[in-house]
């Protein structure tokens, strides 16, 4: 039985609600219009129409032409299609440039890729999360096959200058793909603006369902598909279609187009109201990150003395959800590779947890966090060895002292999640 328990959900750069307009679309193609749109027969044909109408959707939300439009399984799918395809075609460029402050998606497919003889460069970023585009211009060399820099850090928030960075990949005849899957519905997306070779977004991050992804290949540029099968996608993608899941991705590309203004207005002020609560009223905070150039739903914050993971469990326990960094490496011990490449000691990286908002956000989720933070981090620092303030903290190893720590911690914390 699905629980009935309240829940104030502020992570939605890890997944978002399904919107009821999104659900509805998507029924009709689990219950009637069920058939396979590669088939023959009207039936399958007349499936085949939807799907090209959720492409034309989808193309419109990033101002590309739909046969420009690959539908994927996810974001993680299309960034190692459009990394693969490069140097699948530029056999005789072995280098690759990416950040160090990427989604797993594209630093664990780096790694995969050093394993295989690809020499990968990942760009450092300063201590606020930009990057120096200057130093990037150095780094490309005549053996370089793509580059490849996220729009928006799915942790911190902050922006990076993508057209900057694709006009300067063009003039050295070099490929440029973005990782764009937290910015629709949050910021305008326009292709020929950003003048990118390839770009991802995944369905799961503007309120349609998990399971479907897009990556954008530019008009003539030289294409190599990921998964190998029958022809579907113009023969750029094997698989049958997830109809369902594309007709749904089309739908919310429609409400997140028309979603901009509410981010950037009401949202943001959410945000900033968390956020200014919490550095204001809650010492020893701080926020990591660019203030400005960053996405207008997220507050990465630093809470000194304390354990993430302990914050997360008490939140948790009052229905509030929130995160310590990306979902797609929880359960990882080691602090957050985002906020160590931007020169966090470890731990105040392992402090840090990340508020992401959404359109379905109210004044009152706000308020809710306002009224039982504070009282949580005090909670915590009070039984911390790690607060300078505590009785027991003279000279000693303070990574010791964290594994102590980590003992008393567990049974505190399952001690207040019971109360």
């Amino acid at each position: 039985m699905i629980s009935a328990k309240p829940v104030y959900y502020f992570d939605n750069n890890a997944t978002t609600r399904v919107a009821p307009e999104v659900m509805e679309v998507m029924i009709p193609f689990l219950r009637d219009l069920w058939g396979n749109p590669s088939s023959a027969y009207s039936f399958g044909a007349q499936v085949h129409g939807h799907v090209e109408k959720a492409r034309e959707k989808v193309a419109a939300l990033i101002k590309a032409d739909p046969r420009e439009v690959v539908f994927t399984s996810c974001g993680t799918e299309s960034n190692n299609a459009a990394l693969h395809s490069a140097l699948y075609m530029n056999p005789g460029r072995k280098h690759v440039i990416t950040t160090r402050v990427e989604h797993s998606a594209n630093i664990n497919y780096g790694e995969f890729l050093q394993r295989r003889g690809i020499d990968v460069t990942y760009l450092p970023v300063e201590s606020d999360g930009l990057l120096d585009v200057h130093l990037l211009e150095k780094l490309i060399r005549p053996d370089t096959a793509i580059v490849s820099v996220m729009m928006a850090n799915n942790e911190t928030g902050v922006l990076f200058p993508i057209a900057e960075i694709a006009a300067l990949c063009r003039s050295k005849g070099v490929l440029f793909h973005t990782d764009a899957v937290q910015v629709p519905g949050k910021l305008h997306l326009d292709v020929k603006e950003l003048g990118v070779d390839f770009l991802s977004l995944s369905a799961h991050k503007l309120h349609a369902p998990k399971g479907i992804g897009m990556l954008y290949v530019k008009k003539r540029t030289k294409f190599q598909s990921y998964l190998i099968g029958g022809h579907q996608e113009r023969g750029r993608r094997g698989g049958t279609e997830n109809v369902a899941g594309i007709v749904a991705f089309g739908r919310a590309a429609e409400l997140a187009v028309n979603s901009l203004h509410d981010e950037n207005t009401r949202v943001r002020g959410l945000r900033d109201r968390l956020e200014n609560f919490i550095l204001s009223h809650i010492p020893n905070t701080v926020r990591n990150g660019n203030k400005e150039h960053r996405l207008p739903n997220t507050s990465n914050i630093a809470f000194d003395f304390v354990e993430a993971e302990a914050i997360l469990l008490l939140l948790d326990g009052l229905g509030i959800c929130a995160s310590s960094g990306s979902a797609c490496t929880t359960g990882s011990l080691d602090p957050s590779h985002v906020l160590t490449a931007m020169g966090l000691p470890p731990m105040r990286a392992r402090g840090s947890v990340r508020f992401s908002l959404g359109i379905y956000n109210s004044d009152a989720d706000v308020d809710y966090v306002i009224e039982h933070l504070p009282r949580i981090i005090q909670k915590l620092r009070d039984i911390s060895p790690l607060n300078p303030g505590h009785p027991d903290n003279n000279d000693y190893d303070i990574e010791a002292a964290r594994q102590k720590h980590e003992a008393d911690l567990a049974a505190a914390i399952k001690e207040s999640v019971a109360a």
